[in-house]
């Protein structure tokens, strides 16, 4: 079974030419020692193997998330408005589309899908706080309570990766997708249907998480080969966008219900 995450399943799917198959069920369960010795992976064994490591994704995501915390100051400071909007989420868009659909694992255009999402980010994030002062810096501490409860929950064996755990996610995800369609010409609801709405989705972003971590351990274990430690660097910042967003979202409508 692929990843729901279609950034992590390109890399790390069944059959992936270059590195071993594996079936993501057969780590299912794995005890506490197991996983601390994959998080505890000397980084020189990459240098050694030409696999990657969790400190190559660790790595790799810190990259990523320097530069759209740069860039995305960046555009906070400047306020560069609407256009600057529009432009950083199409690029976002694009880029994301490609490195997600592309064979070959193209570190320059991921990087600069953090750039674009940076400008994106910066400037929706201005605009909700000129709205809601302080929202932002709650999003943001809320957004890493979120990353942090989870990874303490799959590595502790709190939530375990199962086929049918992912069946339900992908279902939720499909749901939740025709539901963000629908709001888009009838508007996003507020009231108690919003804040349940918003529940929702940050709940559904965190849940995705936890399929990511999953789907890099078995990278890790599959021998994937260091070079697609920047692809999951790459998905896992979609998915902690999302969430911020998601995050976002949710406090401006318990806000506005003040």
């Amino acid at each position: 079974m692929q990843s729901s995450n279609p950034v992590l399943g390109r890399a790390f799917g069944n059959g992936k030419r270059g590195y071993a198959a594996f079936d993501p069920s057969s780590t299912t369960g794995a005890d506490s020692s197991q996983l601390e010795d994959l998080y505890n992976a000397p980084a020189a064994s990459s240098m050694r193997t030409g696999r990657m490591t969790i400190d190559d994704v660790v790595t790799r995501t810190g990259i990523l998330f320097a530069v759209l915390v740069v860039t995305g100051g960046v555009a906070w400071t400047l306020n560069f408005g609407g256009g600057a909007l529009m432009v950083g989420l199409l690029g976002g868009f694009v880029l994301a589309m490609v490195n997600s659909f592309s064979k070959t694992v193209r570190p320059a255009l991921i990087i600069a899908y953090a750039a674009f999402e940076g400008v994106a980010l910066g400037t929706l994030s201005h605009i909700y706080n000129s709205a809601f002062p302080g929202i932002v810096s709650q999003a943001v501490i809320a957004t890493l309570c979120a990353f942090a409860g989870m990874l303490f929950a799959y590595r502790s064996g709190k939530i375990r990766v199962t086929p049918k755990f992912t069946r339900i996610m992908l279902g939720a995800m499909v749901g939740y997708l025709f539901l963000g369609i629908i709001t888009i010409f009838t508007g996003f609801p507020g009231g108690s249907t919003g804040i349940l709405i918003g529940l929702a989705g940050v709940a559904l972003a965190s849940f995705f998480l936890v399929l990511d971590f999953d789907q890099i351990q078995n990278g890790i274990r599959a021998g994937a080969p260091e070079q697609e430690s920047w692809r999951a660097a790459f998905g896992l910042m979609v998915t902690v966008v999302w969430l911020y967003l998601e995050v976002l979202r949710l406090l401006s409508i318990l806000r506005s219900n003040d």
